[in-house]
């Protein structure tokens, strides 16, 4: 197998309550990325399309989420990685800064479908933290509650960095996700600068309540619970300010039925969580509805959950 086309799908993290734990895959947007194996040794970002990323290999998440598993192939093969070549072609359909994931779909896609072309020498954590490079890139922390629902698919859960131990939730099928994402910029590395470095026992509690319930109620299925789960005590009030009209989108889509939602990774993207189709839409034209009288530019998206993740298809 000489190259693959991958999809890599934008995700939502922290679900409210789950700072850094916490993501979930879309069925919509998705990133294409055409990846080659190449007779010439190195790795080359040939083009890059919908969005200005930086083709130097230092800044370019991409290049170093393959960089670092091909490091590590080396040592595994004992192979010498200079004879090793990669072509690279990007098509960024998940906006940079957006706060769905837009990162880490590249960072995702590229070593999903190297490891591939390889002959799947990785595991999915293997992968996990070599995508996880790619984040360190973009946003000055490895997080990896990104990256592990855009592999894994559906809902995941991060128990531990040290060591690295993921596992993926049970996902409702009537679970829907309407989102808007603000055409305005807010980087991850300065959202989490301004974050609180100690927080409130009784804070604390409330979020780890809100956390284990979250996860109950997503494999009892119960959509009230779900509801009641989704709030931040901790993360939101601080970077709510950073996103226009943030509390009046939070409350007039649970008036017509939204679950609850938040702050998608560090914003400006709000997510609603719906029970079914018809409802995520109605919550959809609500976010329309608040946003059209304002003077910012935006996209809206209403997508099922991403039950596989990361797909590709073989090219001839």
């Amino acid at each position: 197998m000489k190259g693959i086309k991958i999809f890599s799908p934008a995700t939502v993290a922290n679900l409210a309550c789950g700072f850094d734990v916490i993501g979930l895959a879309l069925d919509f947007p998705k990133d294409e990325i055409f990846l080659y194996k190449s007779n010439n040794p190195g790795i080359r970002i040939n083009k890059i399309y919908g969005s200005p990323l930086p083709h130097d290999p230092r800044k370019n998440v991409a290049f170093v989420a393959l960089q670092s598993l091909l490091k590590k192939y080396k040592q595994k093969q004992r192979f010498d990685e200079t004879k090793i070549g990669f072509e690279i072609e990007l098509i960024k359909n998940i906006h940079p800064g957006s706060g769905i994931g837009s990162s880490a779909a590249s960072a995702a896609g590229i070593v999903y479908g190297a490891n591939i072309l390889l002959g799947n020498p990785f595991n999915t954590i293997q992968l996990i933290r070599f995508a996880m490079e790619g984040e360190r890139i973009a946003s000055g922390t490895a997080h990896a509650d990104n990256v592990a629902p855009a592999i894994m698919g559906g809902v995941t859960l991060v128990r531990s960095y040290q060591p690295l131990d993921i596992t993926r939730l049970h996902t409702p099928n009537e679970l829907w996700i309407s989102i808007i994402h603000p055409q305005i910029e807010v980087k991850t590395s300065d959202a989490r600068e301004i974050l609180k470095q100690k927080i409130l026992m009784t804070d604390a509690i409330k979020q780890w309540g809100n956390v284990g319930a979250l996860i109950a109620g997503l494999y009892q299925e119960n959509y009230e619970l779900i509801s009641r789960s989704l709030e931040d005590v901790i993360v939101e009030p601080i970077r709510a300010m950073l996103i226009p009209a943030f509390y009046e989108l939070k409350i007039k889509c649970k008036e017509i039925g939204a679950l609850g939602g938040g702050i998608s990774g560090s914003g400006p993207s709000v997510f609603m969580l719906s029970k079914g189709n018809q409802t995520a839409k109605k919550v959809t034209e609500i976010m329309n509805r608040v946003y059209s009288p304002l003077k910012v530019d935006y996209k809206t998206y209403t997508s099922p959950i991403n039950q596989k993740g990361i797909k590709w298809i073989q090219l001839s």
